[in-house]
């Protein structure tokens, strides 16, 4: 840790590769990439798991390859992406009565709160990966972005509770451990690419984040400032090649190439005369294949994965032109040629590509700006998330102790007063006290980076 800001560390265990970035907060609030590494991935399908050993030795060569980019790199724990889709969501709503009614709002209730949604029924075999705060009500008055500091009778909010299998979330577990790292979270991948291709203007103005992987498409929906919708759709730019290969009837290796070199998702936009040569099976003859036929293939399955979107979208009443920020397009399959027309076409919203470099310093490699990595990236920026809402918690516990007034503490609090070496410090529940991934997100995105400027000034 330098100028007291710690090396945070992301790993996107995905389908196509797996990428493991470091990075530390300079002293604009700006992040710097210290190490970068990746690795081709073999034994992940639809984003899930399935087979440890080549993730393990995946997940341990990009290790070595981020060491090689930098060998004075520690890396001990890491934050970890999460998708498949056995991801689930649901909204609950929440409520406690206080207990001394007078008394301003504190933090410990809300974390109460959140903590209490932990109980919520789920279905066997599943399990609670986040809990999201979206608006709070404090007695009659309703959408409260941080009720901190409000007095009243009864608090409460709803809340975007996702889950996910215990069998695949203990797969991605054991990977990281037996690579010789520890998980300090997982973090929904949507919501990890949506914090590093966001800023505060598109959740005010409200955005649909498609995060097009390897073997999945993630969406996050956000509006007015909340997070109103997640999902994993099941198919991603694997499913493009898979296709591209069974239709044309080439190896898989060079169907992924046709889709990257001469691919594109509108066939009405690719050359009626033009053919792409591809080499014969040893000795057999060489096949000509229309780049009309390869777009037409590329098109279809990026219309069912944008259909998809259009649905989620319809569930939560968001899909009549009410995303004035539009479709913000991310991950590898983004970068296919014409996809923004075929989005605009298809969910009747503007669309762009988002680029992971919102929250980058100045400098930082060029390959890092590309869509591809923004899952990890964004995990850094959860990492941050989480370690400065503990110093802000810190900060103001200290300050009220300080300044004379006393804190009384319930026997079920996560938060806990310390005294050592004549300081006062308070250790802080991890999973209790912190408000899950996008806690931010209330008060927008760019606050993550004003704390340590204000300190300063």
């Amino acid at each position: 840790m330098t100028n007291g800001q710690p090396i945070i560390v992301g790993l996107d265990i995905g389908t196509t590769k797996i990428a493991a970035i470091a990075g530390r907060k300079n002293d604009f609030g700006k992040l710097e990439i210290l190490g970068f590494g990746r690795a081709n991935s073999n034994g992940v399908q639809h984003g899930m798991v399935l087979n440890i050993d080549q993730t393990i030795k995946a997940i341990q060569t990009a290790l070595e390859n981020c060491y090689a980019s930098n060998p004075n790199l520690e890396i001990n724990e890491v934050y970890v992406g999460i998708a498949g889709h056995h991801i689930k969501s649901l909204q609950t709503r929440g409520d406690i009565v206080r207990r001394s009614t007078d008394d301003e709002i504190r933090q410990q209730e809300i974390d109460q709160l959140i903590a209490d949604q932990y109980k919520t029924y789920i279905p066997a075999g599943d399990q609670i990966i986040d809990v999201i705060p979206q608006e709070f009500t404090v007695d009659n008055f309703q959408n409260i972005p941080d009720p901190i500091g409000y007095s009243g009778v009864k608090v409460g909010a709803n809340f975007h509770i996702i889950t996910g299998d215990k069998n695949a979330i203990r797969n991605i577990n054991r990977s990281v451990e037996k690579a010789g790292l520890s998980v300090r979270d997982l973090v929904l991948q949507p919501l990890a690419s949506s914090a590093a291709v966001m800023c505060e203007q598109d959740l005010e103005a409200g955005v649909a984040i498609v995060d097009i992987g390897g073997g999945t498409t993630d969406l996050a929906v956000f509006y007015e400032g909340i997070l109103k919708h997640t999902a994993v759709i099941p198919f991603g730019g694997e499913n493009i090649t898979n296709d591209i290969k069974t239709g044309l009837g080439v190896l898989k290796t060079q169907a992924e190439q046709m889709k990257i070199q001469f691919g594109s998702a509108l066939s009405d936009e690719a050359k009626n005369n033009a053919f792409i040569n591809i080499p014969g099976l040893r000795g057999m003859p060489h096949k000509e294949i229309s780049v009309k036929n390869l777009a037409s293939i590329i098109q279809a399955r990026m219309s069912e994965i944008l259909d998809f979107v259009t649905y989620h979208l319809k569930q939560v009443g968001l899909d009549n032109r009410m995303l004035n920020g539009g479709v913000v397009l991310t991950g590898g399959g983004s970068q296919l040629k014409h996809l923004i027309q075929l989005t605009e076409y298809v969910t009747g919203l503007n669309a762009r590509i988002g680029f992971p470099n919102e929250h980058l310093a100045a400098g930082h490699i060029e390959e890092l700006a590309k869509p591809m990595y923004a899952t990890c990236i964004g995990l850094i920026l959860k990492g941050y998330n989480v370690f400065e809402n503990i110093q802000y918690q810190q900060h103001g516990s200290e300050k009220r102790i300080r300044s004379g007034s006393t804190v009384s503490m319930e026997d079920e609090s996560p938060v806990e007063i310390m005294a050592g070496d004549g300081m006062t410090t308070v250790k802080v529940n991890k999973r209790k006290s912190l408000k899950g991934f996008m806690d931010s997100i209330k008060d927008g995105l760019i606050d993550l980076f004003k704390e340590e400027e204000d300190r300063k000034l």
